[in-house]
């Protein structure tokens, strides 16, 4: 562990006039939530799928939701399970204190569809889902530009991953789909997501010459939605970021990179933090 670089992560934050919040999957894995890094990840979290032959590219098709709705669910009606009895790990509760102690303004940018930042007790009105939200459904169709919570009980077969009820829409009584930007989506409702990035955008022009800081854990390179913001932002006068990540840590000095996990790497700047 460079201790420098905490020190100046640590230093970076008790400075900061801003702060915004990124994540990708990564940040999930110490909640105990799977890792879909490649096919064996995949299928180390999901056996069943290994032996159907079924990627993560492939469950994650919206194209199942059309042809075979059952199956379509049957991944995420599974994922909406595991997302509501999920406990949101410490890493959440550490970052919320900074914020309290620290008075800063702030936002949290994910791409993860889970609602982990929101059950945690971040402000709805300060998180962006760049890809959607399990926790919300749309029409298959759709038949009409409509955004619901997904209030919906999905029981699936874990032996098949076939769901055992479908969700419908409300106006059409047609299949339902979870409202996510899915892999070769052209019917994801992005209104939701897109209102999000406005309130975001506000923040960006409220804070714009402030002294900005982010914090991104747990975004990989496979999907660099998170990587690329964050690299954006740190463009910025007067902004620095500091990337979290036990693997791809790498960025571009002055920003910082801490090699841990995203609970570990909380945690030692916790330690170094001064209130």
């Amino acid at each position: 562990m460079d201790n420098c670089e905490l020190l100046r992560a640590a230093e970076l934050i008790q400075q900061a006039e801003a702060l915004v919040i990124c994540s990708g999957a990564g940040m999930g894995v110490d909640s105990g939530l799977p890792d879909f890094r490649g096919d064996q990840g995949f299928w180390k979290a999901y056996p069943m799928y290994e032996a159907l032959g079924v990627n993560f590219y492939d469950a994650a098709n919206p194209v199942h939701f059309s042809r075979d709705p059952e199956f379509g669910w049957g991944f995420y009606g599974h994922r909406t399970n595991l997302y509501r009895a999920t406990v949101p790990h410490e890493g959440f509760s550490l970052l919320l204190r900074w914020l309290r102690q620290l008075q800063l303004d702030h936002f949290v940018v994910t791409s993860n569809v889970d609602g982990q930042f929101q059950k945690a007790g971040f402000d709805p009105e300060r998180v962006v889902e760049v890809h959607g939200s399990i926790h919300h459904l749309q029409c298959l169709r759709p038949c009409r530009r409509d955004i619901w919570d997904n209030e919906e009980e999905i029981p699936v077969d874990l032996t098949t991953m076939r769901a055992e009820s479908l969700p419908r829409c409300h106006h059409c009584q047609g299949i339902a789909r979870p409202n996510i930007l899915m892999f070769g989506d052209y019917s994801w409702i992005g209104d939701r997501s897109s209102a999000q990035e406005r309130q975001f955008d506000q923040f960006l022009i409220r804070n714009n010459g402030r002294r900005l800081v982010i914090i991104e854990m747990g975004a990989g390179t496979a999907v660099p939605t998170i990587r690329h913001l964050t690299e954006t932002l740190a463009r910025k006068t007067n902004a620095c970021a500091i990337r979290i990540n036990p693997r791809e840590a790498e960025i571009s000095r002055p920003n910082i990179s801490l090699e841990f996990g995203a609970l570990e790497g909380l945690k030692h700047l916790d330690s170094q933090l001064e209130f």
